[in-house]
């Protein structure tokens, strides 16, 4: 994936014009889009584009090993199919890496060696509360020689050091959030950024001021507005909207059965039949109405918004 998407650069201005705010869509290019990943993306471009912002679009690529070759082409291609548009050239956030080594840098006096492993965490996490808990801060106070012992055993990641501090977001959704900030890891210790460290970099550097994106992220939105005031950065406003479930209430995936374009097409199911279900979905149009883009952003209405989760039933 890096380097796949011609004229992308961090330095790359274009990209974040002062004066304007903007909203983005960040798919990571590990698995097709489906349809609850596209509500998600109008959901975004309905947001911005009604409020007069810019829409971005961002390649979250960071994590190699589950990067699958194309697969970003084949998103942008499921995305235009659909009529999301964008205004400038992606952000790719592989060829970001200097920016986030910048941020380690400035943020130095706030961070720590951690070098526990996940199992430990959750392990530490749910004991005695049984239920899944901020990093408990088990190397947040070792000692200079515990940190070189632990050092000749296990290569260390990069945590935030939070000190307690809580938080208030605003969502255009929920209201106002208040949420005790977490030690969450800023780099991995294999070196590479960590997602929460990255998404607030890019969106600072690409004027991003309106975040749109599935309700499961909620938890880490006073966490990321804390991390962007200390890069001296205005937090943006947040609307984490309802995901798509399966029968079950689970989580939509792929393994849900035809729920992406391609599999929906095999079906005889084309993109606009697609974005009809999905304008379905947010109350925006009737069964079997033709609508575009264009026809969704004047209904639109963040307020009549339902605030359910999505159950999608696959075309069989």
């Amino acid at each position: 994936m890096p380097g796949s998407f011609a004229g992308a650069s961090t330095d790359d201005r274009s990209t974040s014009r002062s004066g304007t705010g903007a909203g983005r869509y960040a798919p990571s290019p590990t698995a097709e889009l489906h349809v609850g990943n596209l509500r998600t993306a109008l959901l975004a471009w309905l947001f911005a584009r009604s409020t007069g912002r810019r829409f971005l679009l961002r390649i979250e690529d960071l994590d190699t090993a589950r990067v699958r070759p194309g697969m970003g082409e084949q998103q942008l291609g499921d995305l235009a199919a659909l009529g999301i548009t964008f205004d400038c050239k992606p952000v790719v956030q592989s060829q970001r890496l200097a920016a986030y080594q910048d941020a380690l840098i400035t943020l130095a006096d706030r961070t720590y060696e951690c070098f526990c492993s996940r199992r430990e965490i959750a392990e530490a996490a749910s004991a005695p509360h049984g239920s899944v808990a901020p990093y408990p801060g088990t190397c947040r106070n070792l000692t200079e020689a515990d940190r070189i012992e632990r050092r000749l055993r296990r290569q260390p990641a990069l945590r935030l050091r939070a000190d307690g501090a809580v938080q208030t977001v605003h969502d255009l959704l929920h209201g106002d959030i208040t949420a005790e900030v977490d030690d969450v890891v800023l780099r991995r210790n294999d070196g590479t950024p960590a997602y929460n460290l990255a998404v607030v970099v890019d969106d600072a550097f690409s004027g991003v001021d309106q975040v749109v994106r599935g309700d499961d992220l909620l938890p880490a939105a006073a966490t990321q507005a804390f991390l962007a005031a200390l890069l001296g950065c205005s937090p943006p406003t947040y609307a984490h909207v309802p995901l798509a479930v399966n029968a079950e209430g689970r989580r939509l995936a792929k393994r849900d059965g035809a729920v992406t374009l391609p599999d929906l097409a095999a079906l005889g199911m084309g993109p606009s039949s697609v974005l009809g279900l999905i304008a379905v979905s947010l109350d925006l149009a009737s069964p079997g109405e033709g609508v575009t883009p264009g026809i969704l952003l004047q209904r639109f209405d963040p307020e009549r918004l339902p605030r359910g989760p999505w159950v999608v039933i696959p075309k069989a």
